[in-house]
């Protein structure tokens, strides 16, 4: 029959091996994260990697961080813990109760060059939105508005995503309206491609990159506009938020389709030969193929960046999703994989997931 002494011993042996059952899981852990990475509001982020440290920057829209700043700024070693560093962009004069939207910045010779969106407030109720850069010494800024980058064709014109080609010429390209059905092309944003005379100059030579064909980036049917003489459009689709990515000779323009409080609202792409396209949707039919819903679990993933791991090898798209009560779009992390049938996020995840390596 046990002993007292050997109960004792047994139940030391149980604690000691749940102790070291909880230690373990205490180490898995920490070598895991769970999305979202910052579970406060953060849409449209934009993630920067400069030596070392990542600097991420999110959408205020009308309203201002707690310094009186523009644009949350958060920063982080590792991609997913982030502190909160305040705000990013000094408020430009006259903007009182503007919308700022969508800050995506890049470092040039010495100068970090923010751009972003306006529209609105004591500039003009009337006026949609239009391209602005901003400049600062630091990543963390304050940034300084020093541009307009006007689009003259289009009266709402957004999310603006620099990128410098192989030969080092810049480009941006954005999102702007477009109100005829030309081509079979449907009324709503679309994407637009320009080449950049410096970083604060546009060329003036824009091409069409993408717009509306298919069902699933409808954003409102019966849609009254006010920037179109409150004409009403049947349908009113929309592709947004671009970012290119250049993978084995070919230029991949991802961009978010449909509308953002919707389950359909994802992460596509289309691919051309040359930056300035033409660029091909193929495969594009039926719903956005590298990042969608998941039932129940995330809703409305999208608006993305890319940034490499800490140690320049993994690819991670870094887009907002809705938390459950759809009160706020939070930020979120996974990997992409490039596969035969082409670039996939490896998600969207809501289970722990190995850190970024």
């Amino acid at each position: 029959m046990p002993s007292r002494r050997d109960f004792m011993l047994q139940a030391t042996a149980g604690l000691s091996a749940l102790a070291l059952a909880s230690q373990a899981a205490a180490r898995a852990a920490a070598r895991t994260y769970t999305n979202p990475v910052y579970a406060g509001q953060f849409p449209d982020p934009f993630v920067l990697r400069h030596q070392g440290r990542y600097y991420a920057f999110g959408t205020t829209g009308t309203g201002r961080t707690r310094d009186g700043r523009i644009f949350t700024l958060l920063t982080s070693s590792n991609l997913v813990d982030w502190k909160n560093a305040g705000g990013a962009l000094a408020p430009p004069a006259g903007a009182e109760g503007a919308d700022f939207w969508a800050p995506e910045v890049v470092f040039h010779k010495g100068t970090f060059y923010m751009y972003y969106s306006m529209g609105g407030g004591a500039i003009g109720a009337t006026v949609g939105h239009r391209l602005h850069v901003a400049t600062s010494k630091k990543p963390e800024g304050p940034y300084q508005q020093v541009a307009l980058l006007d689009v003259p064709a289009s009266k709402f014109t957004i999310d603006a995503h620099p990128y410098q080609d192989t030969d080092g010429q810049w480009y941006i390209f954005y999102a702007r309206d477009f109100i005829d059905t030309d081509n079979g092309y449907r009324p709503g944003t679309g994407l637009v491609v320009d080449r950049l005379l410096d970083m604060t100059r546009l060329a003036g030579e824009s091409r069409t990159v993408m717009r509306a064909r298919h069902d699933w980036t409808v954003f409102e049917k019966n849609r009254t506009m006010p920037l179109y003489d409150n004409k009403t459009f049947p349908e009113w689709h929309t592709l947004e938020g671009p970012f290119i990515r250049r993978h084995g000779g070919k230029y991949y323009c991802f961009y978010s389709g449909a509308n953002f409080l919707t389950p359909r609202y994802g992460v596509d792409y289309c691919v051309a030969s040359s930056i300035m396209g033409p660029y091909s949707d193929a495969g594009a039919e039926k719903g956005p193929r590298v990042l969608g819903a998941v039932a129940g679990h995330v809703r409305g993933p999208g608006h993305h960046s890319h940034v490499l791991s800490p140690d320049g090898k993994t690819e991670y798209l870094v887009y907002h999703a809705w938390n459950t009560a759809m009160t706020e779009r939070q930020l979120c992390i996974d990997k992409l994989a490039w596969t035969a049938q082409g670039p996939r996020c490896v998600g969207p995840t809501y289970t722990p997931q190995p850190l970024p390596s």
